[in-house]
């Protein structure tokens, strides 16, 4: 790999042994038959299985196969950073190995970037092999997201895209820490185009976004880009601030009226208080969120922290 990319794809991997070599496959396949240099850089992000193992059999025999192996599991999102900080290529594609994005649908993507846009995202039509309620509760996600943000994320998406190297260089200027990738890239700007493509099953092994993390990369993606939970807490405790002065004042004509009124109605009045207590301390809880948040920037400890590197010339790789 002497000249220097025109592509380099970014494939973060953790636990993927069941995968990564199809992935590789059908990459080197596509790209082959785009008939440019390039790169393929994988991410390793701590895996416990013969992931890293895999790879660096591919990295030794495809010279324009790359990896970064972390040092421990920093999260999808570092990976994705990771690679962009190491991107040599005129354009960046980041997909997963899980093989659910084709790579076929590339070309297209390509000749989107060739026609002037610089930003080049997969919008899925569809999704196969997933449940009902992960299907409703991304729809559910993807659309409140839209709505409560100022900036333009689009929906359906995820971090399968193209993106342009002035868009990588400005994604790699920004320096905060807890990064939602599709809304950094949405936010810097540039002309954005999307590509449709259905969604396939996971070729091999299991999911790396259970719910749990699924509710993580939600709180990431609202917390990142809106301050309208903080205002909506403002507001939800002015609305219960006036009811309960309303409800004082009806007790406090209820005890002049019949003052033997009032032994009634101590059920309905812990129910109320339970009630305001709760959501005080919900939002105590999205306040937090975002105060944790602050606590994270200021530390300013490193995104990811790479163990081993491999492939041909990767010291070299940085921009």
């Amino acid at each position: 790999m002497d000249a220097k990319p025109v592509f380099t794809i970014i494939v973060p991997v953790y636990n993927e042994q069941e995968v990564v070599e199809v992935t590789h496959g059908r990459l080197t396949e596509v790209f082959k038959s785009v008939g440019e240099p390039y790169e393929i850089l994988y991410v390793n992000d701590g895996s416990r299985d013969r992931t890293i193992d895999i790879l660096h059999e591919i990295c030794g025999r495809d010279e324009n196969a790359r990896a970064l192996n972390f040092s421990r599991n920093f999260g999808h999102m570092a990976a994705i950073t990771a690679g962009m900080d190491h991107a040599r290529g005129d354009a960046v594609i980041v997909i997963d190995a899980d093989l659910q994005d084709p790579p076929e649908i590339l070309p297209e993507m390509i000749k989107e970037w060739r026609n002037g846009y610089d930003v080049v995202y997969g919008k899925r039509i569809s999704r196969k092999g997933e449940t009902w309620f992960k299907k409703l509760t991304a729809r559910v996600y993807y659309r409140l997201l839209h709505n409560l943000t100022n900036v333009d994320i689009p929906v359906d998406t995820g971090e399968f895209r193209l993106i342009d190297r002035k868009v990588c260089d400005a994604m790699k200027s920004l320096p905060e820490r807890n990064r939602y990738i599709r809304g950094l890239v949405s936010w810097v700007g540039f002309r954005q185009k999307a590509v449709e493509y259905v969604r396939e099953e996971r070729f091999a092994g299991e999911t790396k976004y259970p719910l749990k993390k699924m509710i993580k990369l939600a709180a990431d993606g609202i917390a990142s880009f809106s301050y309208k939970p903080l205002k909506l807490a403002m507001g939800i405790g002015a609305i219960l601030s006036v009811c309960g002065f309303i409800y004082l004042i009806v007790i406090l004509i209820r005890h002049i009226v019949n003052s033997a009124s009032m032994i009634t109605g101590w059920a309905s009045t812990t129910a109320i208080i339970l009630f305001s207590q709760g959501i005080v301390l919900m939002m105590l809880g999205i306040i937090g969120e975002y105060i944790g948040r602050i606590f994270d920037e200021l530390k300013g400890r490193p995104i990811y922290i790479v163990r081993d590197e491999y492939g041909k010339d990767i010291s070299n790789d940085k921009q």
